[in-house]
């Protein structure tokens, strides 16, 4: 497909992918581990809650939150790295890609790459088990090489200046309220994806759509016709 479709809206430039809740049906598996690792020290909070208040965003800002909000809490020097090692196992066992992406990315005649919350061994790892890596190996980028994760801007500014494109040429596909604030305080577009299980709740996106996505999706066989009918960036 040209740039441009029949109508004459502009494709972009370079698609940019989140990766937990967007390639990978993760995030069920990480906000669990998470909550139960939170409970287990004292931090009285639910799944719903966790998944609201932390999806999208990396350990670092969640454990800021988390000293902030229970700070009568202790928590051990040892917690974050164990429950990343806790939830890799978890990952090692039950984590798939999300049906068809893997399709829609193979027939995309658009460059893409991979800008995630995820610390780089994680990212790569899921990546790894669920067969996508070799779809966007060496185009993968993460919070931790950028000062502010998500909802700054920084992280898709940086892939986007690595990938050689401007701003208001991409396209951000993002599952959460922080990935879409940060999508677009980048002057970026972005598309809203409810495919991954823990948007059972609302498929329809709704907060998604209030934070600024331009459309909502839950199939990847809708992206190629998505792709071309977004207008150009204003």
């Amino acid at each position: 497909m040209s740039a441009h479709d029949a109508t004459g809206l502009k494709r972009p430039a370079l698609v940019i992918f989140d990766c937990d809740g967007v390639l990978v049906d993760s995030e069920p598996l990480s906000l669990g581990t998470l909550t139960a690792a939170l409970n287990r020290i004292g931090v009285a909070i639910e799944v719903e809650t966790v998944r609201t208040r932390f999806a999208g965003t990396s350990m670092t800002s969640i454990m800021e939150h988390i000293a902030n909000d229970y700070p009568a809490v202790r928590v051990p020097e040892d917690f974050v790295e164990a429950v990343k090692v806790e939830t890799l196992g978890v990952f090692d066992r039950e984590l798939r890609a999300m049906a068809g992406v893997a399709a829609a990315v193979q027939t995309l005649d658009i460059p893409t790459c991979v800008a995630s919350s995820s610390d780089p061994v994680r990212l790569r790892h899921s990546l790894t088990l669920t067969g996508l890596l070799p779809l966007f190996d060496g185009r993968l980028y993460s919070s931790a090489m950028v000062r502010r994760g998500k909802p700054f801007p920084d992280l898709f500014l940086y892939a986007a200046a690595e990938m050689g494109a401007v701003p208001e040429s991409c396209l951000v596909i993002e599952d959460s309220v922080p990935g879409v604030r940060a999508a677009r305080a980048a002057g970026m577009r972005v598309l809203g994806f409810t495919g991954g299980g823990h948007w059972g709740h609302d498929r329809n996106g709704k907060d998604l759509a209030e934070a600024g996505a331009d459309q909502i999706f839950g199939n990847y066989g809708q992206l190629d016709a998505l792709l071309g009918g977004l207008p150009a960036q204003v």
